[in-house]
């Protein structure tokens, strides 16, 4: 049998596909909600509707899937948006 290889350390990488913005500068944007029986789903863009700041639903959130259409999966999506 062959040797496994020691595991490396995972490496967690924070990545920002929105616009690029100072530390003390306010960024306005538009929150599409949609929100439907069993998901939900939230879309912030810039004003002009062109550049996606960023896009969760609340499946994104949650482990298991019978926690989907809960409003508590709409929160965490909600939350993680707003930060």
């Amino acid at each position: 049998m062959a040797s496994r290889e020691g595991k490396q350390p995972k490496v967690d990488v924070q990545l920002s596909l929105g616009p690029q913005v100072r530390q003390d500068e306010i960024l306005f944007g538009v929150a599409n909600i949609f929100a439907i029986f069993n998901e939900t789903f939230v879309h912030v863009t810039v004003l002009s509707g062109r550049e996606t700041i960023s896009r969760l639903t609340g499946g994104m959130k949650v482990e298991a899937d019978r926690d989907e259409p809960f409003s508590y999966a709409a929160i965490l999506a909600d939350q993680d948006v707003a930060e």
